[in-house]
């Protein structure tokens, strides 16, 4: 018993994941004594709903913050996924043509991500800043700058698949979620594209020493992510049953969030996807316990924004001071 234990405990970034999964249980208990019907089970289920697009743009942001960038784009990509998967749909065109058209526009901004990062070396920050910009102007032109109309009763199918269908009682929203999440966490820890992600976040020239190609393994990050947030944007359609020019707002904090709870270090090399879930679970049951405690939108924002910055200081501290460690122990030998 103990050797497994220890090999989980030896395991980089399960130490904030262990402690933000306490915090997790001790939130749903204090939400609990103040409002019963938290634990209702109309109420978790809607939760759980409520927490898949969060846990879904998380895993994208986590795969590119592990390679030691960020993505700016993911919430206009999810606006532009809802704007032009609605458009297409109000013109007549069937649900999976629809879809899929949509999926190939939203990597065409993943793999530009990907390339200004690693190939042409901007700056991840002002490159998805740009593609952010780009993405939503897309979103704002596909219906000439108006909100979509309805997408009709012909893509009830498509509304049922991605939103309000059930599946063995859970609704499909979740299984999307937790599909995905398992399909990108094998990648991530079974594969050696996974290792490679790693290997740059830690030390990119290392990586690309000893063989990484750093293009492609960074590309893919950025793929990963403008796929999920895709996927994001064909529920938001589903969920609405039409597309809205800003639908995506602010996700780019929510993706952050997610991720940098969980224990995604902001600096590259560290993270499990495993604590994106607990990541996006803490998000979603802050909105939805401060929401039963009458809290307004305003301070739940701030209460979301004040624990992502001490989640990125205590890693900066945490990562600073691993590093005057192993510097002290260099010199000393």
């Amino acid at each position: 018993m103990k050797r497994p234990l220890k090999r989980i405990l030896a395991i980089r970034g399960i130490a904030q994941v262990l402690t933000v999964t306490i915090g997790l249980i001790i939130l749903c208990i204090v939400f609990g004594i103040m409002n019963p019907i938290f634990f209702s089970s109309r109420n978790v289920a809607n939760l759980l709903r409520q927490i898949a697009p969060i846990l879904l743009i998380g895993i994208g942001q986590s795969y590119v913050l592990i390679t030691g960038n960020i993505d700016l784009s993911i919430g206009s990509v999810v606006g532009m996924s809802t704007m032009i998967s609605a458009t297409l749909m109000t013109k007549g065109m069937a649900p999976s043509a629809a879809v899929f058209i949509t999926i190939i526009c939203c990597l065409v901004v993943g793999l530009s991500n990907g390339l200004l990062v690693s190939f042409a070396k901007l700056p991840p920050f002002i490159a998805t800043l740009g593609t952010m910009t780009i993405a939503r102007g897309i979103a704002q032109i596909a219906n000439n700058n108006y909100n979509t109309d309805s997408i009709g009763e012909a893509a009830q199918g498509f509304r049922d698949f991605f939103y309000y269908g059930k599946t063995l009682g859970l609704y499909n929203t979740i299984w999307i979620a937790i599909l995905l999440w398992l399909i990108f966490n094998f990648l991530l820890t079974r594969t050696k594209s996974g290792r490679h992600i790693y290997a740059i976040g830690s030390n990119a020239e290392a990586a690309r020493l000893s063989g990484v190609n750093l293009v492609s393994t960074t590309t893919k990050a950025y793929l990963v992510s403008a796929f999920v947030s895709c996927i994001v944007g064909l529920i938001t359609t589903a969920t609405s049953g039409m597309g809205t020019m800003d639908a995506g707002n602010s996700y780019e904090l929510y993706a952050v969030a997610a991720s940098v709870i969980g224990g995604v270090s902001t600096l590259g090399g560290q993270g499990l996807l495993f604590g994106t879930v607990i990541g996006a679970s803490i998000w979603g049951v802050l909105q939805n316990g401060l929401q039963f405690a009458g809290a307004p939108v305003a301070i739940r924002n701030i209460v979301i924004g004040v624990i992502v910055v001490v989640s990125v200081l205590l890693d900066v501290i945490v990562r600073s001071g691993n590093v005057a460690k192993k510097k002290k122990s260099a010199s000393s030998m």
